[in-house]
Parts: C-alpha cells; structure tokens; sequence
C-alpha cells in the first residue's frame, strides 16, 4: 500500500520549503502515492496551484495549515501544530479559521489562542489536529513530562473535530523532537491514552540534495548569519522519502515503541488521509464561477438581471449614436453580444464593473477601459470603455465568448492619486467591516502577489547568510540587471561591465551557485498594486483573507489562483497620465474659464496629428520612447486608426519579429500591399497587407474556414502551442480546401497563421491606449502649459522633469521660478502680460514634508524671510534651499542688486540665533514675539552673489533640475570647439555621417530584441532637444560602465536616417563629459 504524507511543506511556507507545490506532486506521483498534503507554514497561498498539479499528475489533494500555537503564557518561540480540513465540507471551516486568526492578531504574530479557539470554534470543530514534533505536547514529552503533555492535549481537545500525535523520526541522534527515541516516546504517549497516531516526514524539502538550500532559507527568514544555532535540520531526512523509506522509518518507531509492527500505524495514517481528501472542483472550487449576486447590482432574479442590462446598453445607444443605419447596426450586435452574456450568465459581471466605473465617474475620478473589454460593445454602452469597437472594427469574441472557459477579464484605468479613493468605494459597497467575527459575509477583497526570487534578492540574501562582506553584497547585486537568479551565471558571463568582477574566490563562487538555487521561490506576499477580486457571499468560504499593509483585505492568492476558481478579478489600475490629462483640464478651466470634455473631442484633429508627426511627443502616452519617436516618424499617424497601428507595432513580439519594416514598406509604397485573396481584401487592408492584430487572424480564419468567430479566437488561442499548431493546420487546409480557396492561397496564409503566434497584438489593447494617447496629444497641442504643468505635477512618463522642462522652454512656455508667496504644492498655470507661465512647484524642493508645503501655504503671505522663518513651519535645510533656488528673489527685490543670495543665507544665519525664533519655536505667539523683540535688519554684506554655475548647481542638488540654465551650456566653449552637433541640427545631417553628440542623460534602455543580444539605448538632452544612441555590443566593453555610471557623456557615432523626422545614431565610442572638459581646459593652460 502507498505511503501518504499527511505534513508537506512548500516554497509557498515563506522562506521555509525548498520545492514548488507541483515539484513536489510530481515527485508524490513518481513514488505511486494516491495522494499528498500540502500544509504549508501559516499560509494557504500555494493551495490552488497544489490542487491544480494534483489534478494534472492525478493524485488526490489534501490541505492543511502548519500554525504557531499559544496555550500558555510561557510560550514565547512559539510552538506549532498542524491543522487540516477534513473531506466532508472541512474547506470552509480551514479558511474561515484562518481568516479568523488574521483578523484578530492585531499587530502581533499571526499564532492560535485559547481565546480565539473559543470565537471561532463554530469552524475550529470541523478541523483536525495533528500534535507534531513541535508542539507543545511534544516538547513535555521531550522532557520526560507525559503528566503535563496530557494537560496540554486537553487545552485543545474539545476545540478540534479529531487529534492525532505526529510521530516523526528525522534519525537524529538523541532523545529529542526528530528522534526515532522522541517518535516513539508519541507513539506510546498516543496508545497509553487512547489517541490517534499518525506517521509524517515533515517534509520541507524534495530531495536531500536541497539541504543547503534549506539552511539558506532559515537564514533568510531570521535574518542571520549561516550558524549551526540558527538552522532547524540536523540532517538532510525531512525530503519527500517514498513508500518503502516510510515503511522503514514506521518500522523503526514501532520496534522502539514496543511494537512488534508498524501496520497499526500506518493503516491510522492511511485512514486520516482518506478522511481529509479533498475535491479539487466540489471543495476547492476549481471551474467554478461566482460573481456579485442579483440583488447586490440592483435586480432580484437573473432575469431580471437580463432585463436590467439590456435596458441600460439600450438607452446608451442613443447617446452614443445618431444616424439611422449606425443604430441599426449597433442593435444587430448589441443582440449577439446580449446572447453571448446570457448563455454564460455574465450580467452580474458587466453591471459590476460598470457599477464601479460609475461610482468613480460619480466621484469625478476619471476612467478609461484598457484590455480587450474595448471590444466589447455592451463595455462601450455602458460607459466603461471609450472605445467605439464598431467604428474601429474590434470583436466581442477576442473578449468573450461561449467557448472560453475562463472569466473574461476588463480593467479600468484611473486617476493614479486618486485610486484608493476607488478602493474605499468598493469596499464600502462590497465589503464587510467585521470580517474579525465568525459568519462575516463579504464579496470584496484585493488580491496578493507572490514576491519571487530573482538575481538581486537572491545575491544578497545568500550573501549575507555565507557572511560575505556587505561591500561585496552590494557591488555584485547593484551591477546585476533585473534578471532570473538562474541566470546570474550567464549574465556574469555575458556583461562586459561585470567581466571585472572577481567571483573565483571560494565565496563568491559559492554564494552566485547558491543564489542561483533560489531561483523562483517566493519571497513574501504583498499586495498587488491594481487588482480586486469580487464574489458573491461566499467569498470568505472558499478563500483566506488577512489585513494588507495598506489597511484593506487581501486573498492569500494570486490574479491567476483566483480566476482559477471562478471570482471576477477587476483591475483598477492607476495611472498617471489619467491624473495629469485631469489636472490639464482642471487647469485649463481655472485659466481659460472653460471646461473640457477630453471624452467628447473629435479624434481627426489636424493639427494634433501634425504635432505627433513632427515626434516632439515627450510626455505624450505610449509614444515619447526612442523608439517610439522614430516610428511615429517613420509612420506619420493621420488617423486614430493609425495611433492604433502603431502602438500594436511598438511592441516586443512585432519588434522581434521584425513586422514594422514590411508594414512601413508597404504604407509609403516602396512594395505593394499583398491581401493574399480578394476575401481577405478587407480584412488587411488597414495594416496595408499585414497581419498585425489578433483581431485579423479571428477573421481570416472564420472567412477562409466558414467557422464562427469564437471558434476562430479558440484556433487563435492555440497557435501559441506547437502540438495544437500542427492540429490546426491539419484542420486548417482541408477546411480552407473545401471552402474553394486555392493551395498557395492556403499555403501563404497558414505561415503567415503559424508564425503570427510570436507577434500578434490585440487591437482592442491597442485602441484603448490609443484613446489617452490622442487626448495627451491633443492637450499638447492646444493647451501646451497646462499640459506640461500636468505631466510634472504627475510624472506620468519615463523622462525626468527636467527634460520636460526643457521641452516647456521649447514650446515658448516661460518658467516662473520658485517664490514662497506664490508657488503651490503642484505645479501651476499662471498667465501674465497675454503670455502664460508654469510656476515651480515646492514640492520639487528635496526633502520637503508634506506637511512643511500645507504649512508654508497656509501662513502666507509673507512681508520679508523673518516672517517665512517665524510662521511656515519650514526647516532650516528647507529655507536655506529656497534661497538658493530663488524662493526669496522676488519677496527681498534681489533683482536690484543691492543684496544678493549670499547675504540672504548670512540673514537667515542671524534670524536662527534671534531670540525672537527662538522664543516661537517655545510656542510664544507672534504678537509677543513682535512686541517683545525685533528681527535682525537685512543688510548687504558685501560678499558676491553666487555664480551662475553655482546657481545651476543649487537647482539639479536641490530641486532635481536645471532651471535658470541648461547644464550644458557651461560646455558650449568646448563642445564648439569639438564641432558637436545640437540635437536641433541632426536632422540636417546626412545618413552615414560620423559626429559627436553630448547631453545629459534622460533615459537608458535595454529592450528585448530580435537577436537575443543586449543593446543599449541611450538618449542625451543638450537644451534643444534630444538625441538618441544605440550601443551596440562591439562597443559596451569599453563603454557600458560609463553610460550606467555617468549623467553628463559625450558619444561619437555614426548616423542612421528613417524616414523625413527619423534620425538615430550608431554609437562608436563614449566619454564622461566632465573628465573630457578638464583634459580640453588643462590643454589649453599647458599652451
């Protein structure tokens, strides 16, 4: 008979287990075991990709939870046990216990009390207890004190269906937990009083070749050097061991015990096996489906919900649209996408969805649909997405269908500063408040992420545990990209920059081979940033819930755990560039007296997509990258259809797959479009031939084979994985055959078909990103300051403030320098002498509080700096950088020149010793402090005024950016003399020209490409521009350390000219700017 093991712990037992849930089931179905366990420390997080792995290898789950008890008040280092759910409805009753002890831990560590046994022993009495090798039974047995041991079995005893003593024997020598001595002493503890017991490994580990791993993980999780006090094995036995191992270790605590046979307890083992097997679909949940119930969205049966949603996709018809045959059209596929919903039963899902999409509008939060719910015409409709899917040809199908086991997934972007808002919203509605109370019902929470090992984390967490110096930890980890621990070899390998790094020695060889083994495990849980989960009331029976560190609930599984069992996850992702499209249009109101509907405005204004076309889209979303740049310049978008196309293009797969350059040929004439077959005709014709869209090869597929659109998503779906490829090309020729097409027809396509699964894109996707796309230009366009006042309040993009500033000054927009009496916490639109100007804001001033910027708002206006240092509540280090970044300019009139900075600082430095500051800084109120004592007079010292450079200098230290100058106009003697060419005046150079380019750095860049190999992008700003630089790897050896190293470079390269905007520049060397400058100065005192 197989052996079961009833205590097997995982990765997901944080920093604890060394093996994947389904490494260890595989391994469970390799020794012919019937079933496993999964009782991992304190968590439920790997119980739906357990379960999923027992049902792919066919072995039978079993879940439990390994806890922390405390059952008297000595128990400091908590002892444990191990509760499981039994088969017969024991599910529920795990996860409402441990909801239960989440809730109620407070700030403490998550353990079982007496006095939550009692609270919560309505679910408590339907579990099972397993007393193991550290319990707090087990270590009175330990001492020899069976009398006390029995004391402690009867603190729990009525609070658990059933209990049974763990004997585990780890072959340890001694008489302690682990021991064959210690198992057996269970093992006559449990007959002498009439209890259960039960034989386990306590595994923690697959093989016993993960010992080090293990003891690398104890480290981790306390945070201490590699010691033999602080690793829990004292040998490498607790791994998942087969039948026959078992039956010897049985064997072994038996003949100890004084049992002639290790049948008795085996066969009591196999019997609590059997009683805790689970169902993976009745139990756990998988395939279900369980969304919000009627009532919750406004209805009272599922047809009255049918009847709720088509009444309001109907009444948004007419809003939406108005000529005769563009109503009847939309009701022809308002009734298919009706039926679809329907035969699945998803009405609860819309409304839900559009209910929350409504509470933030409500709210005056701005939302837009992303994904391919942009498809969906009911989305449309119901105001969820802005997309119109039939004026842009997008399909319900790519969305939803009857085919589609899955949920269908809509996310909804929002105001990135004002998403919680939405989460307070939500949980108002679908929450609970008492979620610490037995039987709490709620149909909301956020759902986790599983933190993983990756090549930083893993370098310092064994660095640290082998004792390597922290130095060394830092320097290897830092130099490391964001890459898989498994592949820290191959990257030291493969980075010139890291080719210098000595890891020979013993100890750094030995920490990079076993980073690498931690590769993938889980680290901890955190809270995803956008996704919520909704349900109907049963929510907090079929999944675990705890407090986040943001306050609100969080299941214990991943975006993927809990589509797995049915509950609809929404994204509610923010956004920046939500945010600053709704500060542009607050602003603009505020200033033109006008309010703007950026949902309404026409999507073929001219002059937006002149503006796109000229690629000075800094700050404009999705396409102010490099490579962005280039393509909107190489493609010249005229219509929105055209942003859509482009976006879908600028992606990975496209990328790799090099489909920009036959579509680019194809769009300017230099090839002819090739539709294949008049059928197709209609289908390519918008990518010029090209299959660039999921969409696309639905519909080819449906046309050449007579096949519904949903079955062609399912065809799509599997052309991603090789053996359904080749069934359906097995399929996909006889049915096109039959259909009347010819073979080369067939042939051509089918290649096109069975490559596309590289480098496809949804047009859906890309239509909802094209929508904030055109509304940012759009603002750029036609209301330039508040724009850009927008982008740097929210910071939506990949650039540094300071290039957008530049880009400001560019554009004609002045820039109004700090001032205490008139800048704000965000930055602000302020029109003067017909012109308008965008003020500093003081939260751009580094290290100010919060609370300092309400202050110093809140007490103005100030008379002179004794008043700003008397009443704003700012620090010392913050007064002394708005003196030296201009807050104080306007207020003390330095324009005249009869005092300067430097007295300002030398005044500051007298009002600080004043005792009238020293008095309000005691809580004197300022009348007093007036009445009593004057402030010391501002009087020029004499001193000189700082210089501009180090005026220039004050502002990147202080505020992160260049304001009154451009950093590199201090070089302009010696870039001129070099012949560097502005990034204005690139365009002017022929293709192939070699030249010199300098700038500050603004963004570095290492996307994948078609190659594999790495290539740096680098793009520099000089004040009148940007420039762009690929590095590619015949270079990085001598330069890939500089461009991660320094801000100010200096590149020579070669030209590369695409298109009339489109220009790059093939990097043949780089320099650090400033070093270049010394040599040039010292040269020229040497002649």
């Amino acid at each position: 008979m197989s052996f079961i093991h009833l205590r097997v712990a995982s990765a997901f037992s944080m920093k604890y287990g060394t093996t994947q849930p389904d490494d260890l089931v595989e391994r469970a179905r390799q020794h012919g075991a019937p079933a496993l366990a999964l009782t991992d420390r304190a968590s439920l997080s790997g119980a739906i990709r357990f379960t999923k792995a027992c049902v792919a290898h066919g072995v039978a789950p079993i879940i439990g939870i390994n806890l922390p008890i405390e059952v008297t008040p000595k128990d400091k280092n908590y002892p444990r046990v191990t509760v499981l759910a039994h088969g017969d409805g024991g599910w529920p009753h795990l996860v409402r216990f441990l909801t239960g002890l989440h809730m109620n831990k407070g700030d403490g560590e998550l353990r079982i009390t007496t006095d939550l046994l009692e609270k919560f022993s309505v679910h408590s009495t339907q579990l099972h207890l397993l007393h193991g090798p550290q319990s707090p039974l087990s270590y009175e047995l330990a001492a020899h004190r069976a009398d006390k041991a029995l004391d402690l079995f009867n603190l729990t005893r009525e609070f658990f269906a059933d209990h049974a003593i763990e004997c585990v024997s780890h072959l340890i020598a001694g008489n302690g937990p682990g021991s064959t001595a210690h198992a057996a002493r269970s093992l006559i503890f449990a007959r002498d009083h009439d209890i259960d017991a039960v034989i386990t490994n306590a595994v923690r580990m697959r093989d016993p070749s993960d010992g080090p791993i293990a003891d690398l993980l104890d480290c981790a999780r306390q945070l201490v050097p590699l010691d033999y006090r602080h690793i829990e094995r004292r040998n490498n036995q607790a791994y998942l061991k087969n039948s026959d191992e078992m039956t010897q270790v049985a064997t072994e605590i038996a003949r100890a015990a004084g049992e002639g046979t290790p049948r008795a307890l085996l066969k009591t083992t196999r019997e609590w096996a059997e009683r805790a097997l689970l169902s993976p679909q009745r139990d756990i949940g998988l395939g279900g489906i369980h969304l919000p119930e009627p009532h919750i969205v406004g209805a009272t049966s599922q047809s009255s919900m049918r009847t709720l949603l088509r009444s309001r996709v109907e009444a948004g018809i007419h809003q939406r649209y108005s000529a005769n045959k563009d109503v009847k059209a939309a009701r022809i596929r308002l009734d298919d996408e009706l039926a679809i919903v329907a035969s699945l039963g998803y009405e609860s899902y819309f409304l839900t969805v559009a209910d929350i999409a409504q509470m933030a509008r409500d709210k005056g939060i701005r939302v837009a649909a992303r994904g391919s719910g942009a498809g969906s015409l009911i989305c449309h409709l119901l105001g969820i997405s802005g997309v119109d899917p039939m004026r842009h040809g997008l399909l319900m199908e790519r969305f939803c269908s009857p085919l589609r086991a899955a949920l269908p997934d809509i996310d909804i972007d929002v105001e990135s500063d004002r998403r919680l808002e939405i989460y307070e919203m939500v949980f108002s509605r679908y929450g609970s408040p008492s979620l610490h109370l037995p039987g709490a019902i709620s149909r909301a929470a956020t759902v986790a992420m599983f933190d993983t090992y990756r090549a930083r984390h893993a370098i310092r967490d064994t660095g640290a545990a082998l004792g390597l110096p922290a130095a060394e930890i830092d320097l290897l980890a830092k130099a490391m990209p964001h890459v898989r621990a498994r592949n820290i070899q191959a990257v030291l390998q493969s980075l010139p920059e890291l080719k210098t790094l000595n890891t020979s020695a013993p100890l750094m060889a030995m920490t990079v081979s076993l980073a690498q083994e931690l590769d993938g495990l889980p680290r901890h849980l955190a809270m995803h940033p956008c996704a919520v989960v909704l349900s109907d009331g049963g929510l907090l029976d079929r999944i675990p819930l705890h407090i986040n560190a943001g306050g609100y609930p969080m299941v214990e599984f991943d975006k993927d755990d809990v589509e797995d069992i049915g509950l609809l996850k929404l994204d509610i992702l923010g956004v920046r560039m939500q945010s600053t499209l709704a500060y542009a249009v607050s602003e603009i109101e505020k200033i033109e007296e006008k309010k703007i509907d950026l949902d309404a405005i026409s999507l073929d204004d001219e002059k937006t997509y002149q503006l796109i076309q000229s690629t000075r889209t800094l700050g404009i979303f999705q396409i102010e990258s490099p490579g962005q740049r280039e393509l909107v310049g190489k493609l010249n978008p005229r219509t929105f259809n055209d942003l859509i196309i482009d976006i879908s293009l600028f992606r990975p797969g496209p990328v790799k797959s090099d489909m920009i350059s036959p579509f680019l040929h194809s769009r300017h004439g230099f090839t002819a479009a090739d539709v294949i077959h008049p059928d197709l005709a209609p289908i390519l014709a918008e990518t010029e031939g090209v299959v660039v869209f999921h969409e696309q090869v639905i519909s080819i597929i449906a046309t050449m084979t007579g096949i519904s659109l949903a079955s062609a998503d399912e065809k799509r779906r599997g052309l991603g994985d090789k053996q359904s490829q080749q069934e359906i090309c097995d399929w996909f020729f006889p049915a096109a055959t039959q259909k009347g097409y010819p073979l080369d027809a067939i042939t051509k396509v089918w290649e096109i078909l069975r490559a596309f699964a590289s480098f496809g894109f949804c047009k859906a996707h890309a239509a909802a990103f094209a929508l904030p796309t055109y509304q940012s230009a759009w603002l750029k366009t036609h209301y330039p300051a508040e724009f850009i006042a927008g982008v740097l309040t929210h910071d939506p993009g990949m650039y540094p403030r300071r290039l957008i500033l530049d880009e400001a000054r560019q554009m004609g927009i002045t820039l109004a320098p700090l001032d205490v009496n008139k800048s704000d916490a965000s930055y602000r639109v302020e029109r003067g002498d017909g012109k308008k100007s965008i003020r500093i804001a003081l939260s751009s001033i580094t290290g100010i509080s919060d609370h300092e910027i309400t202050s110093i708002m809140q007490a103005r206006p100030y008379v002179d700096m004794a008043d700003f240092v008397a009443r704003s509540g700012a620090s010392t280090p913050i007064t002394k950088s708005l003196i030296l970044t201009g807050g104080f300019d306007e207020l003390h009139s330095l324009r005249t020149g009869d005092i300067n900075h430097r007295d300002l600082l030398l005044h500051l430095s007298d009002i600080e010793k004043s005792h009238s500051v020293k008095s309000i800084k005691k809580g004197t109120s300022g009348a007093q402090m007036t009445f009593g004592f004057t402030p010391p007079a501002l009087i020029s010292s004499g001193l000189p005024n700082i210089t501009t450079n180090e005026r220039v200098r004050h502002e990147v230290q202080r505020l992160g950016m260049d304001i009154t100058h451009h950093m590199l106009e201090f070089y302009a003697p010696f870039l001129n003399a070099i012949g560097a060419v502005r990034s204005c005046d690139l365009l002017a150079q022929r293709s192939g020209s070699d030249l010199l380019v300098a700038g500050v750095k603004v963004a570095l860049q290492t996307p994948p490409i078609r190659s594999g190999r790495r290539v740096i992008f680098l793009t520099l700003d000089d004040g009148y521009g940007c420039s762009d630089s690929t590095f590619f790897s015949d270079v990085q050896s001598s330069s890939a350390g500089l461009l991660y190293s320094t801000s100010l470079i200096l590149v020579r390269g070669v030209t590369r000219r695409t298109g009339d905007r489109g220009i790059s520049i093939r990097a043949t060397g780089a320099w650090d700017l400033s070093e270049a400058y010394g040599k040039w100065q010292s040269s020229k005192v040497a002649i």
